[in-house]
């Protein structure tokens, strides 16, 4: 069993067929999927696909990218959100990108911290971006920790191997992309040699990021076999097994619904 633990559902051009495409990923052994959200404004095609779909499982959340769009959402308006369906399991997609800078950094945090706080109100895990960001992102996360705990994974990781040891000591969970089956990822191959296995998950973050041998095509579910077998033969492991570990991690994470 494979867990798809971060994924776009509501993008072009899966949901232009998302039965077939989430047929196709059940067919190869994806049994759940985790579709995440970026923007109010599309949350409610994420309770519509959760609703009619028995595998699929989402999020409630804004995009580092779309905070100028949100600058008065509050964490109250959060939780809202997350209990408007049971199926709704995490607080994300949230974060920091400074490379980008698509929206002013003051309402980046701003809002990054509205969301952390309902992820330590709730219960729920914090699913992280970030990028270009990692000093801001690590004082804002242990600052917060002092105050409440809370369930923290750093999707698509794709930072240095300091910025993930760090993140292991604050208890993260840290999922792998199609990003390290690239030829320019050997720093990150290294990274995840050092990340232990069992604060592994796996991610296809589609319709982006497309992992080798099929970069540059449009990403889905389905294409999550790559990377788990590419991360099996890095940790030196069984794809069966390296599927097995990064499901349960999932369910420790985020709760034990098979």
């Amino acid at each position: 069993m494979i867990i798809d633990s971060h994924c776009h559902l509501t993008y072009e051009p899966m949901v232009l067929a998302l039965k077939k495409t989430i047929k196709r990923a059940n067919n190869d052994g994806v049994k759940y999927l985790l579709t995440i959200s970026t923007e109010d404004k599309s949350y409610p095609n994420i309770l519509k696909i959760v609703n009619e779909h028995k595998c699929v499982y989402g999020t409630y959340g804004i995009h580092p990218h779309e905070a100028k769009h949100h600058k008065n959402l509050n964490t109250s308006d959060i939780i809202n959100k997350l209990n408007k369906n049971k199926k709704i399991i995490g607080v994300g997609e949230t974060g920091l990108d400074f490379f980008y800078n698509h929206s002013e950094k003051s309402d980046q945090i701003g809002l990054f911290k509205e969301h952390i706080q309902a992820s330590q109100l709730t219960g729920k895990p914090l699913i992280v971006h970030t990028r270009a960001a990692e000093d801001q992102t690590l004082e804002i996360l242990k600052e917060a920790k002092k105050k409440k705990d809370f369930k923290l994974l750093i999707h698509c990781f794709t930072g240095s191997k300091k910025f993930a040891l760090d993140l292991l000591e604050l208890g993260a969970y840290i999922s792998a992309s199609g990003v390290i089956t690239f030829k320019k990822s050997e720093d990150l191959v290294n990274t995840f040699k050092e990340i232990p296995i069992n604060r592994i998950l796996v991610e296809t973050d589609s319709p982006y990021l497309s992992p080798v041998p099929l970069r540059g095509k449009s990403n889905e579910p389905s294409h999550i076999i790559h990377t788990v077998q590419f991360l099996s033969k890095l940790k030196n492991t069984s794809f069966d097994e390296l599927s097995n570990v990064t499901s349960k991690n999932f369910f420790n994470l985020f709760g034990n619904f098979s």
